[in-house]
């Protein structure tokens, strides 16, 4: 497993992730702002590895403000977690980490016990998130047959979640308890992170992988060759509707319709109970030239409109169980998601 984000010495580095897999390219951050564009521009993606890197922004911002007292450096944190949280308003791990942060911050005494707050809490959600991965993949392991084929959609590994990943987890755990998984891949457009990351991360761990195009996955259902559909979440919302990247919602309708089972595998962090069902999730729009173009070069007719919604929504009645780290949700939603994050710090 790769792992893409390093804090050492005061110094954050990044895998760049939109340069896989034809270069493993690292960017030394200096700052909360440089930060918040390698969020913006998907240099750092995955709703669990945005809320790592924007905790580890905030640090950042504590050691640009050496010299300042308590509250002008408290502040200027939370300045810099403004900028932060504006960058991409769908996953709610950003807000989440942003949060705790700055809690731990606000609780010290002075400037200099604030700067080594905020960088231990930054460190502790970062080691925490390998923990919780590892422990959601061990539980939803369990869900899977053997032998298995499952199908996955965008990118849900370590690339995801700066350690062990969240659906690529479960199967990581499934492989390692001896399970024979084969993994089906969609590309996933318009940024192909499944072509361009997932195959990659299989690839490099040695798991049996198959990539298919996203219109692919319902002939491969009809004939038999999936056994399960497990993908991650940004947002869960309390009635257990799921946001996550453009092209799910097909996934789970598809999966209903042939009888398999279509599972959601995310942190109990991405549990939103503050909304109470999917409508509520606010929907990242990107540009539209991420559907004109591929790789830069454009493919569709010049003046052309196009709509790019990064997120759809999937409602909770398709989706079979939800998995994290604190144990797995079946419906009611509305009744088994509050018990999981019973233990989980309140979202900013």
């Amino acid at each position: 497993m790769v792992g893409p984000i390093a804090w050492s010495d005061g110094r954050l580095r990044l895998l760049d992730q939109t340069r896989l897999p034809e270069a493993e390219v690292w960017l030394d951050i200096a700052g909360h702002l440089e930060l918040a564009e390698a969020i913006r521009s998907l240099r750092v993606r995955g709703a669990p590895l945005i809320g790592i890197a924007a905790a580890y922004g905030l640090a950042l911002a504590a050691r640009a403000n050496e010299v300042s007292g308590r509250e002008q450096l408290l502040a200027g944190l939370r300045a810099a977690a403004r900028d932060l949280a504006a960058t991409r308003p769908t996953a709610v791990n950003l807000p989440w980490a942003l949060g705790r942060v700055l809690a731990a911050a606000e609780a010290q005494p002075n400037a200099e016990s604030v700067r080594r707050a905020v960088i231990e809490e930054a460190q502790r959600i970062h080691a925490g998130q390998v923990d919780a991965d590892r422990r959601l993949g061990r539980l939803g392991a369990g869900l899977l047959p053997d032998p298995a084929a499952v199908l996955t959609h965008c990118n849900t590994g370590a690339l995801a979640t700066g350690g062990y990943g969240t659906a690529l987890g479960v199967v990581r755990a499934a492989v390692e308890q001896g399970k024979r998984v084969r993994v089906i891949v969609t590309e996933t457009r318009p940024l192909l992170q499944g072509a361009r990351l997932t195959a990659w991360e299989l690839a490099r761990d040695g798991i049996n992988c198959t990539l298919i195009v996203d219109g692919a996955a319902g002939a491969l259902m009809r004939r038999g060759e999936v056994d399960a559909v497990i993908v991650g979440a940004d947002r869960i919302a309390s009635n257990g509707d799921t946001a996550n990247k453009i092209g799910t919602y097909p996934l789970a309708l598809l999966a209903r319709e042939h009888g398999l089972p279509f599972y959601v595998a995310a942190p109990a962090s991405s549990i939103d109970l503050s909304l109470p069902a999917g409508d509520d999730i606010p929907i990242e729009e990107r540009s539209p030239d991420e559907v004109t173009s591929i790789g830069g070069r454009r493919v569709a007719v010049e003046g052309v409109a196009a709509a790019n919604p990064a997120f759809d929504v999937t409602p909770h009645g398709l989706i079979s169980a939800i998995i994290t780290e604190q144990g797995i949700a079946r419906a009611p939603y509305v009744e088994s998601l509050p018990v999981l994050t019973s233990g989980v710090e309140a979202k900013a």
